[in-house]
């Protein structure tokens, strides 16, 4: 009996080491890294100076740092409505009846989450540029000259332009997910609530959205902690500005790193995004399972 267990424990620790090895070599190692920098202070020379906690007491009292935190909790927001909203309006119709060639329609959607961020960021920044952008230009041949705005130069809209192309990007991520929670559901179950006279709305709120909460939580999840570590599409397109007004966390951190050349200030940056991110995550999570226990 032991010599037969004894080889799949053995099997099962070749397939699982070299797996946690890269996990450790890519995350916790830098992370232990980066906490090990952040009690210095740092220039990126041969000598640094042992300060203890003084980084993060003085990002307690960085008002730009809390300034680029409610930035990206603005983006989170956008993000989270825009994406997993979206994508629910489109999983339900991909599932009815009335949509046709729905492979192709999946393909479509599903396509801009391959591209690269940066690719969709430049393709957006020539649909924002204020003279010569393709939506400027369908507004003006609309007769929609009023809402013609300069989208990438106004700090009052900043944050909304910046959502947009991530929304667009990852719509069809979050519809592969929820359209295959949708597809669990019997089918029974629907077409009793279609003969009960329900509606599509009153499908898709009362009993396919209940039906499907904690995949819908994941997904929540999945979309705050992906938008909280934002950084190449937003230094792509603005670059943090105009001034400070869509500078975000990760791009901070880079700044006070690698222009300012505070490394280890830059590191305490790095550990508060993710202290904050795992809060709102466990925030998340906390509704979620509370609501689910209320039901």
């Amino acid at each position: 009996m032991y010599n037969k267990i004894k080889p799949k424990k053995l099997t099962l620790a070749a397939l699982l080491i070299p797996g946690v090895l890269l996990f450790v070599m890519c995350c916790i190692v830098p992370l232990g890294v980066a906490f090990y920098f952040s009690l210095f202070n740092w220039d990126g020379g041969i000598n640094k100076t042992f300060i203890a906690l003084q980084n993060y007491i003085e990002l307690l009292k960085d008002k730009n740092f809390w300034q680029a935190f409610w930035n990206n909790i603005l983006f989170v927001i956008y993000s989270v409505i825009g994406q997993i909203g979206i994508a629910f309006v489109l999983s339900m119709l991909l599932t009815s009846r009335v949509v046709r060639f729905k492979n192709f329609h999946r393909t479509v959607i599903f396509f801009p989450v391959i591209l690269s961020s940066i690719v969709v960021a430049y393709l957006w920044q020539i649909i924002y540029n204020k003279d010569y952008g393709l939506l400027n230009k369908f507004l003006d041949m609309f007769g929609l000259e009023s809402w013609i705005q300069p989208w990438l130069d106004d700090p009052n809209i900043i944050i909304q332009s910046l959502a947009a192309p991530k929304i667009w990007q990852w719509i069809g991520y979050y519809m592969v997910i929820l359209l295959g929670a949708i597809q669990s559901i019997d089918a029974s179950v629907l077409e009793c609530a279609e003969l009960d006279g329900a509606n599509g709305w009153r499908r898709s709120c009362f009993i396919v959205l209940p039906m499907i909460k904690s995949t819908v939580v994941v997904t929540i999840i999945l979309c705050i902690s992906g938008n909280m570590k934002t950084f190449d599409q937003i230094y792509a397109m603005t670059g943090g500005g105009p001034g400070t007004s869509s500078m975000v966390v990760a791009l901070y951190a880079y700044k006070m790193s690698f222009v300012r050349q505070r490394y280890g200030y830059g590191s305490a940056c790095a550990i508060g995004i993710l202290v904050l991110s795992l809060l709102l995550v466990a925030v998340s999570k906390l509704v979620g399972g509370r609501k689910r226990d209320n039901d």
